[in-house]
Formats: structure tokens, C-alpha cells, sequence
């Protein structure tokens, strides 16, 4: 729908399970009845869909997934039968896409987690994720952008700044991009962020 330009869109904010098109009920070029024409170009922007599956940035995001950083690895582990070392393949191997961002500014849901990693959401949120958490719930990752509640299990923490006002764009990930979970160790996640936790 963005690729088509037309004037009298805004703004197009894709979400999980919809889409908002924001536009101009005054623009001169807006077709009648807009109702039809919407269900008409959203029909047509789903079947051109496949056309964009790849054209997204690849953001590649280092992630320490040692368990300092990942208060809910053994848990996770536990549950998937998976040991910490298969568990990060799995998720540094699986193809990962960016769904749509929201729940906060810049926080990314990160589809394409691998099946035999799904965990159900946390039965009891935490009030803190930590700025960087790298957290998984049934078919998807997250990454905190900063310091905010959330109810899902922390695998890892990544030293990237996820978003930033003053950066433009301010997020680091975009509905579209692709993703590539890198592993990397404690003295790695230091060297790159300047902190130790």
C-alpha cells in the first residue's frame, strides 16, 4: 500500500491481526465510495503481498544469551526440552520478520520463532523488563526498546538501543525488516554497551 503512493493516504500501521490506513477525507483525489475502494486495494495489496516478503532491511541484533542476561532460560528450557545451547541455535538459525511494532514505542513482534521454542506467555507479567530484553512468547520475540512491564520469558538481552527520539528514524526495526539474531558473549555485550548489566 506504501509502495503505491497515493496522495490522499497518511499513513498505513499495519498491527497483528489489522491494518489502520490513515487518509485525507478531503483530499480531491480520494475515490467514492471509499469503503469499496479500500476493501478493493487492501484485496489487491495482500495478493501483491508476496512480492514484498524480502524487501525489508535486515537488522542483524546481537543478543547475549547468557543466563545473567536471561532470568527465564531455564524455565524456558524446561518447558521446550530444549537445552540453552539448542535453544539459542533455534533462534539465531530461524528466519525472523518484524510483524509490526507497538505495545511501546519501537518495540518490535518478531515473527518466525521456531515452533519447538513456543512458550505461553508468563502467568504472572513482570513490572520491569529490562531495557534490551530479548523475550519469546508462543510464536514470536520481543525486544524491550527500555525499562518497562511485559509477560514474556527473557532469553537474552541485546546492548543495541532500540529506540532512540533523537535518531532518525527513532526505532530501530520497521514493520517489513528482517531479522537476524546474532549470539554473543558477556565481554562482547560489554565491549558494546558500556554496561556490565
Amino acid at each position: 500500500m506504501r509502495a503505491r503512493a497515493l496522495p490522499w493516504i497518511r499513513d498505513v500501521v499495519p498491527a497483528l491481526c489489522g491494518i489502520a490506513v490513515h487518509f485525507d477525507p478531503w483530499h480531491p483525489a480520494l475515490p467514492a465510495p471509499v469503503l469499496e475502494y479500500f476493501r478493493e486495494l487492501i484485496g489487491e495489496s495482500l495478493k501483491m503481498a508476496s512480492k514484498f516478503e524480502d524487501a525489508g532491511r535486515m537488522v542483524e541484533v546481537p543478543v547475549c544469551y547468557d543466563p545473567v542476561f536471561a532470568p527465564d532460560l531455564d524455565e524456558v528450557c524446561s518447558l521446550t526440552k530444549l537445552s540453552a545451547q539448542n535453544l539459542q541455535k533455534l533462534h539465531t538459525s530461524a528466519k525472523h520478520a518484524v510483524l509490526m511494532v507497538g505495545f511501546s514505542p519501537g518495540q518490535p513482534y518478531i515473527g518466525g520463532l521456531d515452533a519447538k521454542m513456543s512458550v505461553p506467555r508468563r502467568a504472572t507479567p513482570r513490572t520491569r523488563m529490562p531495557m534490551g530484553a530479548v523475550a519469546i512468547a508462543n510464536a514470536q520475540t520481543a525486544v524491550y526498546p527500555y525499562d518497562t512491564p511485559g509477560g514474556w520469558s527473557i532469553i537474552g538481552r541485546t546492548p543495541l538501543t532500540v529506540f532512540d527520539p533523537a535518531r532518525e528514524p527513532a526505532s530501530l526495526f520497521a514493520p517489513g525488516d528482517r531479522v537476524q539474531f546474532v549470539a554473543i558473549s558477556r565481554a562482547e555485550f560489554a565491549r558494546l554497551s558500556g554496561r556490565l548489566e
